[in-house]
């Protein structure tokens, strides 16, 4: 019993921990088959939650949360992005020929590789031009050199000009095209996984909302690129000896009142005299045709009087 006592203790240890690793196998083995076989009837229910949460978080937040993150690089962004900036100027001039100023104008934004997107012309009675007004659009790179060629064009009346620098918009925009990019992409592989008529319904109403927010920041893009890549410059063009009209003061009293009454007199005689001379020669021919018709026609009227 002394001899035989030792072996009997080491098999019954390890026959007791042969048993603890068995069991603990196929408990394991068990909770993976539990979940391989719940996943397939709650993976796309999870997923919509999941998507759900994602979305309030969003609505929440006023934003996406990977835009967020995305936003924390926005200052490296903003320092390595080149300077965006929107640049706008007037130029007033005065000259003797609106015309020529206004051809050496339009050969100023053909040499800074320009264009003029607006026009207008005005003349005087007599037909020669009086001013002129052009908007033209010239690269931003070149806005500070077609300045100063535009200025020399004629004798300058004034010159202003303006910078906006936009370049975190630019970057926030970029950014947020980005972000919106990723979640319609997310939304599309929730709709593929989406099981009941309920969850397409709202994954598609997503969609839609992400999208048209997308087109949104595209424009806005457009327009900032737009802007920051071409300058717009306003150029008017005065004639030198162009008349000025200034409203006279009116004037008060008894010598006012009696110009103003003789000039009325004044304006109702020559109106009487034209209509007299306008109607003078219908009367001389008038008398010239009737005086002999009346002479030829008076016996036979008297005839037929007394026949009467």
């Amino acid at each position: 019993m002394t001899a035989t006592s030792p072996r009997l203790l080491l098999a019954g240890s390890c026959l007791a921990l042969l048993t603890t690793l068995s069991a603990c196998s196929g408990a394991g083995g068990g909770s993976d088959s539990s979940s391989g076989e719940a996943a397939p009837m709650s993976g796309a229910d999870s997923g919509a939650v999941e998507d759900r949460a994602g979305r309030n978080a969003f609505s929440s937040a006023g934003g996406s949360t990977d835009e967020s993150v995305a936003g924390s690089g926005d200052v490296d962004a903003v320092a390595a992005q080149q300077p965006a900036l929107i640049s706008t100027g007037t130029v007033s001039l005065r000259s003797d020929d609106v015309a020529d100023t206004r051809f050496d104008v339009q050969k100023v934004a053909d040499r800074y590789r320009g264009q003029v997107t607006d026009s207008e012309t005005r003349t005087d009675q007599e037909g020669e031009v009086r001013d002129a007004r052009l908007v033209l659009r010239v690269p931003s790179a070149e806005f500070t050199e077609a300045m100063d060629e535009l200025e020399k064009v004629a004798d300058l009346e004034a010159s202003t000009s303006t910078s906006e620098d936009v370049t975190t918009q630019v970057v926030d925009t970029r950014v947020r095209i980005r972000v919106q990019r990723a979640s319609i992409a997310r939304i599309e592989e929730l709709l593929q996984r989406a099981g009941s008529i309920r969850d397409v319904v709202a994954v598609e109403q997503q969609l839609t909302q992400r999208q048209e927010r997308l087109n949104s920041l595209l424009r806005q893009q457009a327009y900032l690129a737009d802007q920051t890549s071409m300058s717009t410059i306003t150029v008017h063009v005065e004639r030198a000896d162009a008349a000025r009209t200034e409203p006279e003061p009116a004037e008060a009293g008894f010598r006012s009142g009696l110009r103003a009454g003789w000039d009325g007199l004044t304006t109702v005689l020559l109106g009487l005299a034209t209509v007299t001379g306008a109607v003078l020669p219908f009367l001389v021919l008038g008398l010239l045709l009737g005086a002999p018709a009346w002479l030829l026609l008076r016996p036979v009227v008297r005839r037929r009087r007394a026949a009467a």
